[in-house]
């Protein structure tokens, strides 16, 4: 779905800022102020995105929320920080009446989120994690804010340093990519950190898992242990996964898996082995059938 032609030009960052009154480093506020990364960041949704709702987290004093109101018919904007909520409330008055933009006030993990088409955020960095894995399940496109590190760890591949089960977890719901560097200097307050923006398309994974909460749980259990070989690793991490007969887990997987580290091991292998761990160990399989097991996270 095409964005609406912009009707105006966007507002300045600074302004909206000085008029808000804020920024905070201490409350894990730094705004994005450069004008030529917010004309881009909209940019970066696929072409075929269906853009008539849009989702931000964290609005901070609006200036991503203006420019999100500029390419979508409705913008959802969710602000943790009550003073600033009742900021974008006045600031945007006109688009609230004209039903163009709606603030909820709250934390983004508590709250209940409306149906959205995709959301472009720049998230709060100290909860960034947990506000993607509530927003990856849904199953939309995504271009999310981290810090560089993050953002560096969610694309990782097997084999690369970074590559860990935040990018098992990351990739199991979305093809995921980083698509601009964004230096701290783009922010005001500036923050301690680089920033990237990454792109989330979602796609189903080339696997299947019969249970996503144990195979997502399988997979950071198994990474606490990446030094360890992979046979070690299961062992170990019973307590953590679920497994109760982790050796005859370890006996029935194949040698030349059970003798790599973490880090080389592929997204479908982990579901394979997470597949085997369920048919060999009666834990799973009274874990897979209770009612209480639900989605998982990073």
């Amino acid at each position: 779905m095409t964005a609406p032609e912009p009707s105006r030009d966007p507002r300045d960052p600074d302004a909206l800022i000085r008029r808000a009154k804020r920024g905070n480093p201490e409350f894990d506020q730094h705004f994005l102020v450069d004008d030529r990364v917010l004309d881009r960041i909209t940019g970066y949704l696929p072409e075929d995105a269906d853009r008539s709702h849009l989702l931000e987290i964290g609005g901070g004093t609006g200036v991503l929320t203006d420019r999100l109101l500029l390419a979508a018919d409705h913008v959802t904007v969710v602000e943790r920080d009550a003073d600033l909520a009742r900021f974008l409330r006045e600031e945007f008055a006109d688009e609230i009446a004209e039903d163009h933009l709606t603030v909820l006030e709250g934390d983004a993990l508590e709250l209940a989120l409306p149906e959205f088409t995709a959301s472009v955020s720049n998230l709060p960095y100290g909860v960034s994690s947990e506000i993607a894995f509530r927003l990856l399940p849904e199953k939309k496109p995504l271009v999310l804010m981290f810090q560089r590190e993050f953002a560096e760890r969610m694309v990782a591949e097997p084999g690369e340093s970074a590559y860990g089960r935040l990018s098992v977890s990351a990739q199991h719901y979305a093809e995921v990519e980083l698509v601009e560097h964004v230096p701290k200097e783009a922010f005001d307050p500036q923050p301690a950190v680089q920033s990237a923006i990454v792109r989330c398309r979602p796609r189903d994974p080339a696997y299947t898992v019969a249970d996503e909460s144990f195979f997502l749980r399988f997979v950071k259990a198994l990474f606490t242990q990446r030094r360890k070989t992979m046979r070690n690793a299961v062992r170990n991490t019973g307590h953590i996964s679920g497994l109760e007969t982790p050796d005859a887990v370890v006996e029935a997987a194949a040698e030349s898996l059970m003798s790599r580290r973490a880090g080389t091991v592929t997204p479908t292998e982990f579901a394979e082995l997470a597949a085997l761990a369920a048919e060999v160990d009666p834990g799973i399989e009274m874990a897979a059938d209770s009612p209480e097991r639900g989605n998982g996270g990073g």
